[in-house]
């Protein structure tokens, strides 16, 4: 015990610190995150990989973490104020990201969803920008090419040629500023694909956009979100797997015949091709020698234990993996309704904090501000003063997938009363479900022109739309008769 536990122990205060009888094996490393991740990270990812290819839960946890993160997209709505320029820069945008990944196997939002795999899995995800020729045919000459966290090996680490450090694969200025990346050029894994195998290649920080949710500071790498959930995630699929077993031979139904004389053993006739012992058949009668006796093989039963040990068990893993249960082992039967919801709101607060401080900043953000400088230097996109209002004509909204309602009901009840008491617009509502409250508005517009001339009314009667529309072309519209009811539709047959 050296002198600071001595001295801890004399003054005590924090039982956390203490070394006594009960923490004696409790052993915490002091070593930084940067450094565990180098001497464990490939181990711990390499383990993840292979639970979400074989493990059940695992891969319903990443495939869950992907639909609520990403969905069907987080899309951006540009707040230039010109309609005409934004509808057409929004158009130019919707066409781009069908060509935006450089593989060709899916969206601009089919990566979104690929990233938030690879950072449940990894802990981080890399993106190189493919610059493109006009020649090329794309919309706007620029592409994404994914790259998971192997391509940066970890163990690269020294001083570059130009004086710069670089650690853990990441070269950095004087000043701490990232410069490049040292990708291999082909993955360390692919067996199927031997060129080239542990060239490494500089590419500028400026092409690169790094996808990491890090847990502590300073760190340079990522970890996966399936760490702390590994050992258990296992070690419980091997206990499945012994219980499976255990009912296996259960099913069996195995004899043991007793003999006291050893010396004449049941054996299958000569002209009999079968294993020695005896075969039984549904009604057969067995004689069998005097003195023997039969026993029936009876494993022991799993008993009671085991659903209780197995959802305990479920529940470490989902606290673990930051996973609803139901989310995690598709059982809608253990929570009530009550439970379930706020368990459910838990978890998409966590969902929102990671997609706007992770997904957007890191991935959307940087994609969008390359898109629209490569779309005016291209001249895909006019946006006169450009250069001079940049940072006014970037900014967007990104917009995720709509949470689907629990209640839908009461909850839009719940929202129509707010929109009524001013404790909420129209605007924010709409853009809470994914969409622009504009192009709503628009669509809604064009609706009811359409209901006009072709003499439809599918509005509710009472509603502040159908009372609008029951005001007479040729009366002011601050003065809506829509208390008569003769201007409302009735809401009973005439007979």
């Amino acid at each position: 015990m050296n002198w600071r536990q001595r001295l801890g122990a004399f003054i005590g205060g924090f039982d956390a610190g203490q070394h006594h009888r009960r923490l004696r094996g409790f052993r915490a490393t002091r070593a930084h995150v940067n450094a565990l991740i180098a001497a464990a990270g490939p181990d711990i990812t390499a383990r993840a990989r292979w639970l979400v290819r074989n493990n059940g839960y695992a891969v319903n946890a990443v495939e869950s973490w992907a639909a609520n993160t990403v969905g069907d997209g987080i899309k951006p709505i540009s707040k230039i104020g010109d309609a005409a320029r934004k509808e057409e820069l929004q158009r130019l945008w919707l066409a781009w990201t069908d060509e935006a990944d450089a593989e060709g196997l899916t969206d601009f939002y089919g990566l979104q969803r690929r990233a938030a795999r690879e950072v449940f899995m990894a802990g981080e995800v890399f993106f190189r920008i493919r610059m493109r020729r006009a020649g090329d045919g794309l919309t706007v000459p620029l592409q994404l090419q994914m790259l998971p966290a192997e391509m940066l090996p970890l163990e690269r680490s020294g001083t570059a040629a130009n004086g710069n450090a670089i650690r853990q694969g990441i070269e950095f200025d004087r000043i701490g500023r990232r410069v490049a990346y040292h990708f291999l050029r082909r993955h360390p894994g692919d067996s199927t694909d031997p060129g080239l195998t542990g060239e490494v290649v500089r590419v500028p920080a400026s092409e690169v956009i790094h996808v990491i949710d890090p847990v502590e500071g300073g760190q340079l790498r990522g970890v996966s979100k399936l760490a702390p959930a590994i050992v258990k995630l296992f070690l419980l699929d091997q206990y499945d797997d012994a219980e499976l077993d255990r009912k296996k031979v259960a099913a069996m139904y195995a004899m043991f015949v007793t003999s006291p004389a050893p010396e004449n053993p049941l054996t299958a006739p000569e002209d009999e091709d079968v294993p020695a012992g005896v075969e039984i058949s549904p009604g057969q009668i067995v004689r069998l020698d005097p003195g023997e006796d039969v026993t029936v093989g009876q494993p022991a039963d799993s008993g009671a234990t085991y659903e209780p040990f197995q959802y305990r068990t479920l529940l470490q893993i989902s606290a673990a993996l930051g996973i609803p249960y139901p989310y995690l082992a598709n059982d809608m039967v253990k929570g009530n309704f009550s439970n379930s919801r706020l368990a459910l709101i838990e978890f998409r607060r966590r969902v929102s904090a990671w997609q706007h401080s992770v997904m957007v900043w890191q991935l959307c953000r940087p994609v969008w501000a390359r898109w629209m400088d490569t779309a005016v230097l291209s001249g895909a996109l006019t946006l006169p003063g450009y250069e001079a209002n940049r940072a006014r004509l970037l900014t967007a909204d990104w917009l995720p997938t709509k949470w689907d309602w629990v209640d839908p009901l009461k909850d839009a009840n719940a929202e129509i009363a707010q929109i009524e008491a001013g404790l909420k617009s129209r605007t924010q509502a709409i853009a809470e479900r994914g969409y622009d409250a504009e192009q709503v508005d628009r669509e809604i517009a064009l609706e009811r022109a359409r209901e006009r001339a072709l003499g439809l009314d599918f509005r509710r009667p009472g509603s502040p739309a159908q009372g609008v529309q029951a005001v007479p072309s040729g009366q002011d519209d601050a003065e809506p008769e829509d208390t008569d009811a003769e201007n409302r539709p009735s809401t009973q047959e005439e007979g």
